[in-house]
């Protein structure tokens, strides 16, 4: 196969790693497997504009992408409905896409892993259009990204605790949003501390990702009012991915959801995928069943190779 990676230099965990090495050894790799592959190492800023030349050449087959959380999400963006496929090189914080796709979270084991490979096609989901890999949410979660910015962090550690300082932070002052959710032909008209909608369900007895990234459906989190030791197990069960034994949280699936804030909006943000972003008054998430393709290790080739 053709490869292009893309490897963003200002992404997680490659803002400190010999992207020069890395380089060698992804491209010796790949051609000991009998495969093509084409380099370029670009800035942050560029990130957007090298996926789209990846998009427009018809000789690339497979695009690598190596960053952290937001690097691969906008790789997805622009890789959903294309021919090409995509390849994760986990560089993130949590990498919970790539977790979800059974990738080694190690960067030289994810490439060989790729390099006896198979592509296969997986759900993407968006929120009024924008794609999303992992989850759209608002309240607790985009309460904590926005304190989480305003701390001053250089590595994957130090992100972590800023998460941690700011979780402490928003269970002082827990938001409370008014929301109307359509799930399928039902409405949910409540007072929300946090909603999460993930492509798929998340899985049980781990971090929140999907264990099944091709079953078609919206995963809808809806945590009511509570106190803050009861919003403090939520946090950690989340971690822990013990959803079912949080009694504030009502869990329901469905393809299509519209979500309606009827609070004022001036004081809320949403999350897409780790990332800030403005929250409309309405929302229309949708799941779209194997509309991206992914690379994904062969384990038998990978175990006897």
């Amino acid at each position: 196969m053709q490869f292009l990676a893309i490897l963003n230099r200002d992404g997680g965990t490659l803002r400190t790693t010999d992207l020069a090495a890395l380089s060698d050894f992804l491209t010796r790799t790949m051609e000991a497997a009998g495969h093509r592959i084409d380099v370029e190492i670009v800035r942050g800023r560029e990130i957007v504009a090298a996926l789209d030349r990846a998009v427009a050449r018809d000789d690339v087959e497979v695009v690598l992408a190596g960053g952290g959380d937001g690097t691969i999400s906008a790789a997805a963006a622009v890789l959903m409905d294309t021919d090409k496929a995509l390849a994760i090189l986990p560089a993130g914080t949590m990498n919970l896409f790539a977790r979800g796709l059974g990738i080694s979270l190690t960067l030289e084991q994810a490439i060989e892993g790729y390099a006896h490979g198979h592509v296969k096609a997986v759900d993407i989901a968006t929120a009024n259009g924008r794609p999303f890999i992992h989850q759209f949410s608002i309240g607790l979660h985009a309460r904590m990204v926005q304190l989480r910015s305003r701390f001053e962090y250089g590595s994957r550690i130090g992100k972590i605790w800023a998460s941690v300082r700011a979780a402490f932070a928003v269970l002082r002052h827990p938001p409370a949003i008014d929301i109307a959710l359509d799930v399928g032909e039902a409405e949910i008209r409540t007072t929300t501390t946090g909603l999460g909608i993930s492509n798929n369900l998340f899985g049980q007895g781990h971090l929140p990702f999907a264990d099944t990234p091709d079953g078609g459906v919206l995963g809808i989190y809806v945590a009511g009012a509570a106190n803050r030791l009861q919003l403090a197990w939520l946090f950690l069960a989340m971690t822990l991915g013990r959803w079912q034994e949080t009694e504030i949280v009502e869990i329901h699936e469905c393809e299509t959801a519209t979500l309606k804030i009827l609070s004022p909006t001036r004081r809320y943000r949403c999350v897409i995928d780790g990332e800030l972003a403005a929250l409309e008054k309405e929302t229309v998430l949708k799941i779209h069943p194997k509309a991206l393709k992914v690379l994904v290790a062969d384990v038998e080739a990978t175990t006897t190779a």
